[in-house]
C-alpha cells in the first residue's frame, strides 16, 4: 500500500485497531501507526496533512 491507497488503509485500521475511535486519534499518531500496516510500503516523506486528513475521514466513513 502506498499513501494514496486512503480506502485500503481505513480498512486495514478498522481491522489493526478495532477500538480506536478515529475522531480523535493524532495525525503523529495516525501516520505511525499507517507505516506500520502490514503490506505498507511508501516513504514517510510522501506523508502530508491532506492524505492523513483524508485516511482519517475513509475511516470513520468504514465505521459508520
Amino acid at each position: 500500500m502506498k499513501w494514496t491507497d486512503v480506502y485500503d488503509i481505513a480498512i486495514e485500521l478498522v481491522e489493526a485497531y478495532p477500538d480506536a475511535d478515529p475522531k480523535f486519534i493524532n495525525f503523529v499518531d495516525l501516520r505511525s501507526w499507517v507505516m506500520g500496516l502490514e503490506g505498507f510500503d511508501d516513504d514517510a516523506d510522501r506523508c502530508g496533512e491532506r492524505i492523513l486528513e483524508a485516511i482519517q475521514a475513509a475511516w470513520i466513513e468504514e465505521l459508520e
